[in-house]
């Protein structure tokens, strides 16, 4: 079993930034992919952003050049860096891990949430 627990979020200003981070815990045989997604009230969750085992990074449009993710793989977290806030990125973040176990098969794991609020 794969455990993520997830922190860093809170309230701040518009043009403000926080640090979110998710660590895995368990019993597994290696990470692949890491990502970011979120979630606002009435609205489905969406793709922040994700970085495969090798560094690659995809972003949403509306994050581009403010948010930055990044993985430890010995402490198997990831981060994500998010810079000048804006209002509308008010939501529940959630991490997802893509693990493989030692059966070889891939399991996706979600974090608990953690709620990012900025205010105008």
């Amino acid at each position: 079993q794969v455990q993520l627990v997830e922190s860093g979020g809170g309230l701040v200003q518009a043009g403000g930034s926080l640090r979110l981070s998710c660590a895995a815990s368990g019993s597994f045989f290696s990470i692949n992919a890491m990502g970011w997604y979120r979630q606002a009230p009435g609205k489905q969750r969406e793709l922040v952003a994700a970085i495969t085992s090798g560094g690659g990074t995809n972003y949403a449009d509306s994050v581009k050049g403010r948010f930055t993710i990044s993985r430890d793989n010995a402490k198997n977290t990831v981060y994500l860096q998010m810079n000048s806030l804006k209002p509308e990125d008010t939501a529940v973040y959630y991490c997802n891990f893509n693990v493989k176990q030692y059966t070889l098969r891939l399991y996706d794991y979600w974090g608990q949430g953690t709620q990012v609020t900025v205010s105008s």
